[in-house]
């Protein structure tokens, strides 16, 4: 079988036109991804970006997030972060899918298998929540796709990576997320959002990575408490290649300016 392509994109963290996050336009700087992916990267499948659309929420930073993917050449899938608001979000992309019970988490069946995108959104707090109205979606969508290949996206990883402020913000009740896991029979990765870091790893003997963001960083600092460590680390996004029997990540620098030659 060959490698379906596809593109992940994290932590956009749009404000309102005109407005610097960090002495940088988030807005530019997702201009400048999205021109990447569509001039290297038009025949991949789609992407998917994993929360953390807009910095503070705001109807008008999720309208300059909307003309800005109109530009992009391939789909866009969006889910949310805990920097988002889903009303604000689903009125600028009202037909955006979401649940029975209105949580933006909907899957995408390809040839490749069946891609869950999950919404760990929850109002007013920084860490991750999946209820128990959405662990009784995702074992329902787990139980649909059977021995089908699984691929997981969401915004809130659910283990700690060592950057003491972050994992203090991560998903509530991991024990519960994993049990819900463990009744999928074949899921093949996991891609989130949230750390603004390239990590790749293993949790319960699943793959994940993460990457990234493309406005700004959390620095690699595992001392600092209390606060989120920052950076001007470049920016990145990733893409995906994989087949029923293989899964390669690779995290693109759209900013390098390199001199690439032939060895």
């Amino acid at each position: 079988m060959n490698l379906m392509k596809f593109i992940h994109v994290t932590d956009t963290h749009l404000v309102q036109p005109g407005h610097l996050l960090y002495e940088i336009d988030p807005r530019e700087r997702l201009r400048l991804c999205i021109d990447n992916i569509n001039r290297y990267h038009p025949d991949a499948r789609f992407a998917i970006v994993t929360g953390d659309l807009a910095d503070k929420g705001q109807p008008e930073a999720y309208r300059a997030l909307r003309e800005e993917f109109r530009r992009l050449k391939i789909p866009v899938h969006l889910l949310l972060g805990n920097h988002d608001s889903r009303v604000n979000f689903l009125a600028a992309f009202p037909d955006s899918p979401r649940d029975c019970d209105g949580f933006v988490q909907f899957t995408l069946d390809t040839e490749l298998g069946r891609f869950i995108c999950l919404d760990t959104y929850e109002p007013g707090v920084s860490w991750g929540v999946y209820c128990d109205k959405r662990h009784a979606w995702l074992r329902s969508e787990l139980a649909r796709a059977g021995d089908i290949p699984v691929y997981l996206f969401f915004h809130h990883p659910p283990f700690p990576v060592g950057i003491k402020r972050m994992d203090e913000i991560s998903l509530r009740e991991p024990e519960k997320f994993a049990a819900t896991l463990a009744t999928g029979r074949n899921i093949r990765h996991l891609f989130f959002g949230h750390l603004h870091r390239p990590i790749g790893g293993s949790w319960h003997g699943i793959p994940f990575t993460t990457m990234h963001a493309t406005n700004h960083q959390v620095a690699l600092d595992f001392v600092i408490e209390g606060k989120v460590p920052g950076s001007h680390e470049p920016p990145a996004y990733a893409i995906v290649l994989a087949n029923q029997t293989t899964t390669v990540v690779h995290f693109h620098n759209f900013l390098d300016k390199t001199n690439t030659f032939v060895l």
